[in-house]
């Protein structure tokens, strides 16, 4: 089983690499954030024809998460408990397999202060209680996506740069930490422990994926009876270097 995620940075722009991604990729979900698109218009029908489920949950211009999947999705859930229609759309859980997944797009936060922050402050809150509500800690679950937020120094090209910074904040890592606390495990870092250079993300500005220059905020982790049968986790670069690509790469996450 592989479950994979992937910040496309809009379905409409970058279908064509997702569906070549998948046709080079044997996945059996892929999570996917910032659709950009409704659910009406998300192009269902070019995974349909290729014998594969979806589910969305979308708005324009902004936001939105998908699954892909190679079998039905059951228990759909979108958005947290007691959302309105206006809210952002972010969140999308579905159960495969057996296996239940959580599949975000956390908020980006502006700067450090601002709104903006104080409003991703909040979501992570209602993050926390989501797994609560969704996941048993006890049993086979995944939540994965765009986090966000690099974890720790590690996960960041130049630590002093970022220090104090939006993505890398005090705050923001506390509140990543207490969902961590729940009972899940990073399984890219259970693989790769101590290892520096890893990112997921890169400005398009200033040669950041040419140079190196990026985060690891794209994450999947698992709860303890998931991971260990994890047997392997890793970042895709290679759809990061074709063209007109998002400035995210796929992270993969392999089970027995």
């Amino acid at each position: 089983m592989k479950i994979a995620t992937w910040n496309v940075n809009s379905i409409t722009v970058r279908l064509p690499h997702v569906l070549d991604w998948l046709e080079s990729n044997s996945v059996d979900v892929l999570c996917l954030q910032e659709t950009k698109c409704i659910d009406e218009k998300f192009p269902r029908q070019d995974f349909l024809d290729r014998g594969l489920y979806v589910e969305t949950f979308g708005q324009p211009t902004y936001n939105g998460v998908a699954m892909i999947a190679t079998g039905p999705l059951s228990d759909v859930r979108r958005g947290f408990a007691g959302d309105e229609e206006t809210a952002q759309r972010r969140v999308l859980a579905a159960t495969w397999r057996g296996v239940r997944l959580i599949n975000v797009y956390i908020p980006n936060g502006s700067e450090v202060g601002s709104e903006k922050y104080a409003y991703k402050l909040r979501w992570l809150q209602q993050l926390r209680q989501f797994c609560e509500s969704e996941c048993k800690v006890t049993g086979e679950a995944v939540i994965c996506g765009d986090f966000n937020i690099a974890p720790t120094d590690l996960d960041v090209h130049d630590p002093s740069l970022w220090e104090g910074r939006i993505l890398c904040s005090p705050a923001e890592r506390e509140a990543l930490e207490v969902i961590r606390e729940w009972g899940w495990i990073d399984l890219f870092r259970q693989h790769h422990a101590g290892e520096g250079g890893h990112y997921s993300w890169w400005d398009y500005r200033a040669a950041g994926f040419r140079r190196n220059h990026g985060l690891r905020i794209d994450h999947i982790w698992g709860t303890r009876s998931l991971a260990v049968r994890c047997v392997g986790a890793w970042i895709d670069k290679v759809p990061r270097a074709l063209d007109k690509p998002s400035d995210h790469a796929p992270v993969v996450a392999e089970f027995v």
